[in-house]
């Protein structure tokens, strides 16, 4: 038996709301996991992102093999009880990190010679190594190692990458030393090509009782927009229904939704978190970049129609004097608010999806993120004279 299972609950058109059970619990999808790169989601206590409802998180295999190690995480118990989270935990294959070190590595056969971004020093990954080291950390969810092309490489070397991503996946299901407790998810490749989508779907589910799930890899890695949509379009509704299904990479609100259209259940970004640290937010009528002039004396939350700590109890004009003045908290304010905006829009969806209203819920989300009232929107409502 697998150990992460997917439930489908319902459907609205080919959007899906659904459940994954791990062996350290549940998760209601659609979902928005933050990522914790290095046993951390920047600024965040684990307290805080079960606060604003955060169900899994995500580590990375590249830079927690390098620092702390992962056999140092394993003396600890594992990830979990490395950095106090009790909930879900996935963990990337490093693929994506280890190939867009470009000069610094090269890509075999038998995986990928790189140096350290960190000190030049030399290492190997190969889909062995990926999968003991993740091993070695214990999550919940591992993902198999690929080759991650850039978004617009020919035919010819897309074709070749996901070719070298299926055997890779072979050997990552014989690799894992641990299939009762940790599911494996597999990579679907194939750049903007509809028809190499295809044969990375058709290789990759001839494995299938070995995989808990399937990701969409190789979009949002400088592709059109319009291109990553029309491949969403096309290659979501054909992984299998009752697996999770996890598009890599994607945090921006509009491609969010466009993805649970579609029929994606996760998805994951560090873009919450960066856009935060350097000031600025998410709020319903788009982004505002706190640290303009103009909300020095604005009495208001960074969005009026938020719930979240961060807006019931500090004004425009306290964060942009915070990050002004180069105060922490301002980066941790930012943050904490940009990640409940994406996971209570999610939570959104997901109820949308349960009452037959997802799409007329899109719909207004859109509408409101990309025109809004604008005028009445970045007009601060100052102290009188």
């Amino acid at each position: 038996m697998l150990p992460v299972k997917y439930k489908l609950e319902k459907k609205d058109g080919k959007a899906r709301a659904g459940e994954i059970n791990t062996p350290h619990g549940n998760i209601k999808t659609p979902v928005f996991m933050p990522v914790g790169t290095q046993a951390t989601v920047k600024t965040m206590t684990p307290e805080e992102l079960e606060k604003i409802n955060a169900e899994i998180i995500l580590g990375n295999t590249y830079h927690l093999y390098l620092r702390p190690t992962d056999e140092i995480v394993a003396k600890f118990g594992g990830l979990h009880k490395f950095m106090n989270w009790n909930k879900p935990i996935l963990t990337d294959s490093g693929g994506f990190q280890v190939f867009s070190l470009g000069a610094l590595r090269k890509i075999t056969e038998e995986g990928v010679n790189f140096r350290s971004h960190i000190d030049g020093s030399k290492h190997f990954i190969s889909p062995e190594k990926s999968i003991s080291i993740q091993n070695n950390l214990g999550s919940d969810i591992m993902m198999a190692f690929d080759e991650c092309p850039p978004g617009l490489a020919d035919r010819e070397y897309m074709k070749d990458s996901l070719e070298r991503t299926t055997r890779w996946a072979k050997r990552c299901i014989k690799a894992n030393k641990n299939p009762d407790r940790q599911g494996l998810f597999a990579i679907v490749q194939g750049g903007i090509y509809e028809d190499l989508r295809d044969q990375s779907l058709n290789e990759l589910t001839e494995m299938d009782d070995h995989f808990s799930g399937y990701a969409i890899g190789g979009l949002a890695v400088g592709e059109p927009r319009e291109d990553m949509y029309r491949i969403l379009d096309y290659i979501t509704p054909k992984l299998p229904e009752e697996k999770p299904r996890y598009l890599m990479g994607v945090g921006e609100p509009l491609d969010m939704l466009e993805a649970v259209a579609n029929g994606v259940d996760m998805m994951d970004c560090v873009q919450p978190s960066r856009i935060g640290r350097h000031g600025t937010v998410f709020t319903k009528y788009g982004r505002l970049v706190i640290k303009n002039a103009s909300y020095s004396e604005d009495t208001r939350p960074l969005d009026e129609d938020c719930d979240c700590y961060v807006c019931k109890n500090y004004t425009r004009g306290y964060i942009r004097h915070l990050f002004k003045t180069g105060e922490i908290l301002g980066q941790r304010l930012a943050t904490y608010h940009n990640l409940y905006f994406l996971i209570k829009m999610m939570n959104n969806a997901r109820e949308a999806i349960l009452n037959n209203n997802f799409y007329e819920f899109k719909k207004e989300f859109e509408n409101n993120y990309t025109q809004g009232k604008k005028s009445e929107w970045i007009k601060p409502k100052k102290f009188k004279d």
